[in-house]
C-alpha cells in the first residue's frame, strides 16, 4: 500500500516464529512486476517508484503474505493486475472486500485467480474483519484433548472444516451452525492421520496443538508437516512431559499414552506454545510453560478464556499474588 500511495517504502524483515523459511523473493519479484525496484540492506526491505503498472504474475506456492501484499499494491497501479496461483485463504478474502469496500476494484478472491483493475483513489470505510480461525481452533482442540465440551462463539465454521473434521474422525460429535461450533470429545479420542496443507487443507498452525491432542489418543498416528520445515521443536517439549513422539524429517510418528505428566517445558513459538498449554490441560500435575510471549502475540486473554471453561491456568505473577492474598 505504501507503495502504491507514496512511491516508495522501507520496513524491515519479516521476524516471527523460527518455524522455517519464509522467503521475502516471492514479494520482492512481485513488486519489480509491477514495476518497482526492491531491494534489500541494512536488514531492511526498500522499494521505490515513480509509478505501477498491471502485471500478470504467478504466486509462487501460493502464498497468502504475497497474494496480498500484491493486491494492496496493484489497487493503486495503472492499469489490470492478474495474480494466478493465488492463496485461497479466507485473510486474503477478507482484505479484498475491505478494499473493495475503500473503492477498490477486486474480483475472484478466494480462488486461485485474482484481478485487480487499477483505480487513482482510495477512500476510508468502516469495516469488521472475520474471526480468527486459528485462535477458535486452539480452544476446540484443548476441549477435546481434555475431553470436555466446548462450544466456540463468533466464528465461520466454513473456515474450519479440515479441523472439524479431523475431530469428527477422531470421536468428537462436532455441532456447527450459523456462527459457532460445539464440540463434545468422548472419554478417549481415536488417532488420525493429519497433513497440513495450504486453505482448505489442514492448517499448520493447528498442527501443533493437534499433536497435543494426539499424545493420549488411542493408536498411532502421522503428522506430516508441507508447509515449514522447521515445525516440530514442540515434540520434544511434548516428550518431556511423557509423550512418544518420534520425529523424521518434517513428519511426526505420535503414539498415544495413557497420561501425560506436568514439567517445565518451552514455549518455542505461538503454537507451539499452544500445544504446551494443551498438554498441560491433559497431564497430570502442575505445568510450568517458560517463554509465553510468543502466546501473547496471537491469544489475547488466554488465561481468561481457559479459566472461563474450568481450567485452572495462571501467569506466575497471578499465582504469587493469589498464595499471597491466602
Amino acid at each position: 500500500m505504501l507503495l502504491g500511495r507514496a512511491g516508495q517504502f522501507e520496513v524491515g524483515l519479516p521476524g516471527g516464529d523460527s518455524i522455517g523459511g519464509r522467503p521475502v523473493d516471492f514479494h520482492l519479484k512481485g513488486f519489480s512486476a509491477l514495476g518497482a525496484e526492491v531491494v534489500t540492506e541494512r536488514g531492511y526491505m526498500v522499494g521505490r517508484a515513480r509509478s505501477l503498472r498491471g502485471v500478470e504474475f504467478l504466486v509462487p506456492r501460493r502464498s497468502v503474505g504475497t497474494t496480498i501484499n500484491l493486491m494492496l499494491a496493484a489497487v493503486l497501479a495503472e492499469g489490470t493486475t492478474v495474480l494466478r496461483n493465488a492463496a485461497l485463504e479466507p485473510e486474503v478474502t477478507d482484505t479484498a472486500v475491505f478494499l473493495n469496500l475503500m473503492g477498490a476494484r477486486i474480483r475472484g478472491a478466494g480462488t486461485p485467480t485474482v484481478v485487480v483493475e487499477g483505480v487513482r483513489r482510495l477512500h476510508g470505510a468502516r469495516y469488521a474483519v472475520i474471526p480468527d480461525r486459528i485462535e477458535a481452533g486452539t480452544y476446540l482442540v484443548a476441549g477435546a484433548a481434555t475431553g470436555g465440551d466446548v462450544e466456540v462463539d463468533a466464528l465461520i465454521p466454513e473456515h474450519v472444516t479440515a479441523l472439524l473434521s479431523k475431530l469428527a474422525e477422531a470421536g468428537c460429535q462436532v455441532d456447527a451452525n450459523t456462527d459457532r461450533v460445539r464440540v463434545r470429545a468422548p472419554r478417549r479420542l481415536r488417532a488420525v492421520d493429519v497433513d497440513t496443507a495450504p486453505f482448505p487443507g489442514f492448517a499448520t498452525d493447528l498442527h501443533p496443538p493437534f499433536a497435543a491432542l494426539l499424545a493420549t489418543a488411542e493408536g498411532q498416528a502421522v503428522v506430516r508437516e508441507t508447509i515449514y520445515d522447521g515445525r516440530m521443536g514442540y515434540a520434544y517439549e511434548l516428550v518431556k512431559m511423557g509423550a512418544d513422539i518420534r520425529v523424521d524429517g518434517n513428519t511426526a510418528y505420535v503414539r498415544g499414552v495413557e497420561r501425560l505428566t506436568g514439567a517445565t517445558v518451552q514455549a518455542l513459538d505461538i503454537r507451539a506454545g499452544a500445544a504446551m498449554v494443551i498438554a498441560g490441560l491433559v497431564a497430570e500435575g502442575e505445568t510450568r510453560i517458560t517463554g509465553v510471549e510468543h502466546l501473547d502475540r496471537k491469544y489475547e486473554g488466554l488465561e481468561r478464556k481457559l479459566r472461563s471453561l474450568g481450567a485452572e491456568v495462571w501467569r506466575t505473577w497471578e499465582a504469587e499474588v493469589a498464595a499471597r492474598g491466602a
